[in-house]
């Protein structure tokens, strides 16, 4: 979970620092409308390279364990956020700064798509059946704490510094404190041992050559039915996460840290929403309490609206933390244990991991680009960003219908396993 924090702490600052400065740093030679475009275009690259990552991930998860994978994804996000932080500018070297910035983004997504599903897994394989979906869930704290962190640390900067010395380079300093977070990660991720039942099915199934051939062969329903799962999900991180904060710029000001601020207190929220949900779901089914996030999301996207056009920062933060908290913690929080248990160990890291990244390409990943053109092409009204998300609500709703519910399933028949 820390390392979880950590990492996510690294991916979530840019994207937050996407919605607030890297269009006026990166892209000042464009017409300011544009360059917000570009900077979620940049944003988005990310999740495009996270599905190849989640690839390569998987093969090392299910061939030589999932602790490797959590490793390497961990140095590499640490890496790629610390030279973000010394990038240069667009008005220091041109157009190299952006297509650098591109690149590195790139990189991150790959470490991204490694982390997301071997944290779920590793989190969900050391639990006992009937406490998956509360063990599961820290990873989603772990993420939330990492976004508390992120969020937080630009609160801190908008409070503190001026808008012109955030522009100056102030923005750098979240970046830069990285390296020291990373090592931190890396001590606690290098002593924890492979589950238990990983360990049995490989002295099976030793020297496995073909994890994604079996997955795409045998496995195709669970993995289409896993993406769906995801979408919405995902769709609603985002959007709260990262275009909200724009939105609320928008509304009240482009210097208003109302958007982070509210973000970092349902940050905080979630360490305690997250396991709560991840209770409710060990106790009543994954089913349930994912439909009620999904068609629930998708319902309180027009009262969002409505508080934040109110211009009342409390009733900004009321609409953040009701969707973050209510509806997105409702489907996140038994994810990792709901997608875990969809899937063989056999197969199991590369089966959740292209689950949670294809899914996050298909909503999350373009969702802050196309909610910024949707509103764009609205005259500045929400109403097709609604219409957007409520379409994509229906394609979780309809595979929560269709997914085995799972809750307290044997992880492993080790017969399941053999080749």
């Amino acid at each position: 979970m820390v390392g979880a924090v950590f990492e996510w702490y690294d991916f979530y600052l840019y994207g937050i620092a996407t919605a607030l400065v890297f269009n006026k740093v990166f892209f000042t030679a464009l017409d300011p409308a544009v360059g917000q475009l570009a900077a979620f275009a940049t944003y988005a690259v990310g999740f495009v390279a996270r599905p190849l990552g989640a690839v390569f991930a998987g093969q090392i998860a299910d061939r030589h364990g999932r602790r490797r994978v959590l490793i390497l994804s961990l140095v590499v996000m640490g890496v790629v956020t610390t030279l973000v932080g010394v990038l240069p500018t667009y008005r220091q070297v041109g157009v190299v700064a952006p297509a650098a910035l591109v690149f590195l983004r790139l990189v991150q997504g790959l470490a991204a798509g490694g982390e997301q599903g071997g944290a779920a897994v590793f989190m969900v394989e050391h639990s006992g059946a009937r406490q998956r979906g509360m063990w599961g869930s820290l990873a989603t704290s772990g993420a939330g704490l990492g976004l508390l962190l992120a969020s937080g640390a630009f609160f801190l900067l908008q409070h503190f510094v001026s808008t012109a010395q955030i522009m100056g380079g102030a923005w750098r300093i979240p970046f830069l404190v990285s390296p020291v977070l990373i090592v931190v990660g890396l001590v606690i991720r290098a002593k924890v041992p492979e589950p238990e039942v990983f360990e049995r099915t490989h002295r099976v199934t030793r020297g496995r050559p073909r994890v994604l051939a079996d997955l795409l062969c045998n496995h195709r329903r669970q993995l289409v039915l896993g993406i769906g799962l995801r979408i919405s999900q995902t769709t609603a991180s985002y959007f709260y996460t990262v275009f909200s904060v724009y939105y609320v710029g928008v509304v009240l000001g482009k210097t208003s840290s109302v958007g982070s601020a509210s973000v970092a207190v349902s940050s905080a929220l979630s360490l305690f929403s997250a396991p709560l949900w991840g209770v409710v779901s060990d106790r009543t089914g994954r089913r349930r309490s994912y439909l009620f996030g999904a068609v629930g999301s998708a319902l309180f996207l027009v009262p969002f609206f409505l508080l934040v056009d109110t211009r009342s920062p409390v009733l900004i933060g009321v609409g953040v933390v009701c969707g973050l908290n209510v509806f997105h913690d409702a489907m996140s929080a038994p994810q990792p244990a709901w997608l875990s248990e969809l899937f063989p160990t056999v197969v199991r890291g590369s089966g959740v991991g292209m689950s949670y990244q294809i899914g996050a390409v298909l909503g999350g990943g373009i969702l802050p680009l196309v909610a910024a053109f949707l509103l764009m092409a609205g005259s500045g009204r929400p109403w097709l960003i609604v219409a957007y998300f409520g379409a994509l609500s229906v394609l979780t709703v309809t595979a929560a219908c269709l997914a085995p519910e799972t809750g307290a399933r044997t992880l492993e028949p080790l017969e399941q396993a053999r080749v």
